[in-house]
């Protein structure tokens, strides 16, 4: 028999429950079958997504859920506790997501676009990547937390729909063919269930699942396949280049045609 594979261990960190499960959960579904170690992290609870109930009440409802979706796939599921629309690129707000990214050890990191049409995500987008610059920087202090040996490798997933905020197309830098996993990644989705009546109000979608499967089948188009999730590796100086999420997810891995 052969050695078995090195297991990595993966934090997908994003700004709102259901932020993963909506951009790359078929992938988190994928890397958890070969073997890999992963965490679901959101930096808030979600607490202003409901319509009849405080934000207390909404946080508790959207973190079991959060929960329940991880367990479909074997993951860990933690809450940074910001408040929603409450994330902003500061010190307090860095030291924080340090710790939580010392504290999971990861070699591998997802996080959401730079650009899109929430500042929550624009904001997480912001304090991760900093934050992991920050992780391996022995006098920033966080917490209890020490700091990590190297900085993690950093992907960032697709904005909402694929689009900045003034609704130009964000193109990735590669895809992965997640037909096989789609149905799990529906099943994560579905677990959060309290969104469907805040989606109608607040985005006008009556069928916020639906939504989720268009938007995959639309990022399945780009690389002609049935359902696909698209990344760009964040490789700026002193990130790392090398190609690792590209490789984990081997014969999956798909290029944006010419």
């Amino acid at each position: 028999m052969g050695a078995r594979a090195p297991v990595t261990r993966i934090l997908a960190v994003h700004a709102h429950p259901d932020d993963v499960e909506t951009l790359c959960a078929g992938t988190l579904a994928l890397l958890a079958e070969k073997g890999h170690a992963i965490i679901i992290a959101t930096l808030t609870a979600g607490d202003c997504g409901a319509i009849d109930t405080g934000p207390e009440e909404t946080a508790t409802v959207r973190k079991r859920e959060a929960e329940a979706s991880a367990k479909q796939i074997g993951a860990r599921y933690l809450c940074a506790g910001f408040g929603d629309l409450c994330l902003f690129n500061d010190d307090a707000s860095r030291r924080r997501v340090v710790e939580l990214i010392r504290n999971c050890s990861p070699e591998l990191i997802l996080t959401s676009a730079p650009v899109d049409y929430h500042p929550d995500h624009e904001a997480a987008s912001m304090l991760v990547r900093d934050a992991c610059f920050a992780s391996t920087v022995p006098n920033y202090g966080a917490g209890t937390s020490k700091p990590l040996a190297q900085i993690p490798h950093l992907y960032f997933v697709d904005p909402i729909e694929g689009r900045d905020r003034d609704g130009e197309r964000v193109v990735p830098e590669f895809g992965v063919d997640i037909t096989q996993t789609f149905a799990v990644k529906e099943r994560m989705f579905a677990c959060h269930k309290s969104q469907a009546g805040w989606e109608a109000k607040q985005h006008a979608i009556d069928d916020f699942v639906g939504a989720m499967e268009r938007w995959t089948k639309r990022r399945g188009r780009t690389f002609g396949v049935t359902y696909a999730e698209g990344f760009r590796q964040y490789r700026c100086h002193p990130y790392p280049r090398t190609p690792l999420l590209q490789e984990l997810v081997g014969e999956a891995l798909l290029k944006v045609p010419a």
